[in-house]
């Protein structure tokens, strides 16, 4: 038995070739575990075999059949209904994976097979394995239009804002429908943060009095916005907080949005508009006088300085820290703290106005995770800055770990285009 465990986990020269017939049955009716699981990760085994395995009352077994791309279609649908999510999650990951080699070279009968099972684990019970799916099809050309179109509508926010922000198989049309009809707290957002996002959906946002949603279009430099449909936000900007950040660092502004800007937004974002291109000098001297009348303004603790130099110093002097950070947020400077998260994570500033304007827990917990943060940081950050209430505030786990995972916060990041 020894032996055959050797050839199988390749300590002999011997393993490098197919696994004998008889050897090989003799192995799946043995008792052993690890050399059951071992064959059911080789993919020289016979798909009988493989399909005997499926069904093994092992669990660990089961996922490496699930894994095997050797693994014949009838296991396949068989682990589709396997009772442990694990296995499931194994199997949606590998047919994902599989889909563009299949549009290529399989037959029509066997790509049908694939779709089907896609579609099967597009409406599994278990949200991760839905998000799985949704993670390693998002930005496919191969995907079934179906499975598209239905993680698109599903319920939970984790599965369908991946496709909604990647996806290249959704239409303008099919995104103005879903902001018209969704219910999902979060489908708008993920929308508005899709690359290069035309006129015509831009508006739709816009109409949908979507506050984080609206904010995130702003953000995002890529979307197209019409002069009108930005007139139309910049006259309500003002009473809109969330809005100053993003909408300030437009590259598309007009001389008649900067102006009309200038009039609201606080110093920090003065500094940054008056260092804009292009500007006639009217707009300068115009830009220039508002800084000076902030200037004269009542101090106030957030001091008469931008808040980035603030940061800068901090850092110069070793004081860009957990205790700088939570000061600032309990103090309520959206702008010092921007630019500490910025500093600390190795993230853009208007990447973390992002995700400040998200009103998404998770998401700021998981950038204060990347910062190296404490999670204390997350919760007053959400308190004092965001403002969130119950049920959106993401509270400490015993009170003070993390209540994510890793895996979970990075995925987090990576939905919002942050690599971890």
């Amino acid at each position: 038995m020894l032996k055959f465990i050797k050839k199988l986990a390749g300590q002999d020269k011997a393993s490098r070739e197919a696994l004998a017939y008889e050897e090989a049955r003799s192995l799946l009716e043995s008792q052993n575990t690890d050399a059951r699981r071992t064959l059911a990760s080789r993919t020289d085994l016979e798909p009988e075999m493989l399909y005997y395995l499926a069904g093994d009352a092992d669990t660990p077994t089961r996922a490496l059949v699930a894994a095997n791309p050797a693994t014949p279609h009838q296991a396949n649908i068989a682990l589709a209904d396997d009772e442990d999510r694990s296995v499931r999650e194994e199997l949606t990951s590998k047919i994902a994976r599989l889909l563009p080699d299949l549009s290529r070279r399989e037959t029509d009968a066997l790509r049908e097979q694939t779709i089907e099972l896609i579609e099967k684990l597009a409406r599994d019970q278990e949200p991760r394995v839905r998000e799985i799916l949704a993670e390693e099809i998002k930005n496919s050309t191969f995907a079934p239009q179906s499975v598209v179109q239905a993680l698109a509508r599903d319920t939970e926010i984790s599965v369908c804002g991946p496709i909604l922000r990647y996806s290249p198989l959704l239409s303008d049309a099919d995104l103005i429908e879903l902001i018209a009809t969704t219910q999902v707290t979060g489908v708008i957002e993920a929308i508005a943060g899709r690359e290069a996002l035309s006129a015509d959906v831009s508006d739709e946002v816009v109409a949908s009095l979507d506050i984080p949603a609206v904010a995130t279009l702003l953000a995002n430099t890529s979307a197209q916005i019409r002069a009108s449909t930005m007139e139309e936000i910049v006259k309500n900007a003002e009473e809109v907080s969330q809005w100053h950040g993003p909408i300030s660092m437009r590259p598309d502004l007009s001389i008649r949005a900067v102006r009309r800007i200038a009039q609201f937004v606080g110093r920090d974002l003065l500094y940054g508009m008056a260092d804009r291109l292009g500007l006639d000098e009217d707009t300068r001297r115009l830009l220039s006088g508002r800084l000076h009348d902030r200037l004269d303004e009542t101090p106030v603790p957030d001091t008469a300085t931008s808040a980035l130099k603030i940061v800068q110093d901090a850092r110069e002097q070793g004081r860009l820290d957990g205790g700088f950070v939570s000061e600032a947020a309990e103090a309520g400077y959206t702008d010092q703290v921007t630019y500490a998260l910025s500093m600390l994570s190795g993230l853009k500033a208007p990447e973390v106005q992002r995700i400040l304007t998200s009103r998404n827990g998770k998401a700021i917990t998981a950038l204060v995770w990347r910062a190296r943060l404490s999670m204390r940081v997350s919760v007053l950050i959400q308190t004092h800055v965001m403002h969130l209430k119950s049920p959106e505030l993401l509270p400490a786990r015993g009170g003070s770990e993390f209540p994510l995972t890793e895996e979970e916060m990075v995925r987090l990041l990576d939905y919002f285009g942050l690599a971890a």
